[in-house]
């Protein structure tokens, strides 16, 4: 096998573990009752931490072997693989719009980042570093606090979604750095890389966790597989001389490439808020109704005890209030008739 095909192999492989640990999360989040970011009592949340690690460490070997421009492109395929997984193993299916968001999320980022070319790599001194941490941290912060204070979940978990994709994104950038510059006869000289990059890591994994906490899979995993690169991208030009291809012809297409991929987030986003609500109301529905029916049995047994006893009868047409049932009808008449009434002596 070439060295470009292995590195498509491994790029592919790298997504679908990603997928793999996302669906996983997903499920701890949906089932567990415990903690919001961190499970730690539950293996299956484990077994995401495992499924995350494999796939970077799959991913830095795709870049081993083959260039940024492809690698990074396929890692994109995240989302594309994680919907029919998620069909597959636990049964979650996924509408048209999801399938639509997905897609033009896939495709807007995937443009984009075949767009971005390569630099000669620049170090990043220790100030720039620190500085670096200190402006994600607050971005992070910030993110986290409007999380906070968003009612709506499927929204809420979009925005730690972001953060956490922010944190990922910083993490890849010090990823690079620290490899670039590090060596076998000093291989502590960039601790204090390792550790913020550690940290970043770590913040973004329990953001992601909680991010699925009531808002699915599809929305928070493209939120995350979608502002993870372009975050590593911005600093990228910025910080490290990284450009687009083709000049202002690829600087344009690589601005509707983001347009591209932010509006298949905001159809994903979309799908997710319309779906919340309908399950929502088939719920309601189902528990009202199933009050309904409890409190008609309870009518009908209670009129049949007072036909064979002295106790009052009721009267044909006296009506019961058995409360409101949404999407019927504002009140709910039940007929009680005793068998008295009904011409039994």
């Amino acid at each position: 096998m070439s060295p470009l095909m292995l590195s498509v192999a491994l790029a592919l492989a790298s997504a679908v573990a990603y997928a793999a640990a996302a669906i996983v999360q997903e499920r701890v989040a949906a089932s567990a009752a415990g903690p919001r970011y961190a499970p730690l009592r539950s293996p299956a949340w484990w077994v995401s931490v495992l499924l995350n690690g494999i796939g970077a460490t799959l991913h830095v070997a795709a870049l081993a072997y083959g260039p940024l421009s492809l690698v990074q492109p396929l890692g994109a395929l995240t989302i594309v693989f994680a919907l029919p997984m998620a069909a597959l193993f636990v049964g979650r299916r996924a509408g048209r719009r999801a399938w639509r968001g997905a897609l033009m999320a896939t495709v807007g980022l995937a443009g984009l980042l075949s767009l971005t070319t390569g630099a000669e790599a620049r170090s990043l001194s220790d100030g720039e570093r620190w500085l670096l941490a200190g402006a994600t941290f607050a971005a992070v912060a910030v993110l986290f606090t409007a999380a906070r204070v968003v009612g709506r979940s499927v929204l809420r978990s979009v925005v730690l979604a972001a953060a956490a994709g922010v944190a990922f994104g910083m993490a890849s950038v010090l990823t690079k750095s620290v490899a670039e510059e590090w060596t076998s006869t000093a291989p502590l000289a960039e601790w204090t890389g390792l550790v913020v990059l550690s940290a970043f890591a770590v913040t973004g994994l329990l953001l992601s966790q909680a991010s699925y906490r009531g808002a699915g899979l599809a929305a928070p995993l493209a939120t995350v597989t979608v502002v993870n690169p372009v975050v590593a991208a911005a600093v990228g030009v910025t910080l490290f001389g990284e450009s687009f291809r083709y000049g202002a012809a690829g600087t344009v297409a690589a601005l509707i490439c983001g347009a591209v991929a932010a509006g298949g987030l905001v159809q994903l986003t979309l799908d997710r808020m319309a779906a919340t609500p309908e399950s929502l109301s088939v719920s309601s529905g189902s528990s009202s109704a199933s009050s309904a029916s409890s409190a008609q049995s309870a009518s009908s047994s209670d009129s049949t005890i007072a036909s064979d006893g002295d106790s009052p009868r009721p009267e044909i047409g006296q009506g019961v209030d058995v409360g409101a049932v949404p999407g019927t009808r504002p009140n709910l008449e039940v007929e009680v008739r005793s068998r008295a009434v009904a011409g039994r002596s």
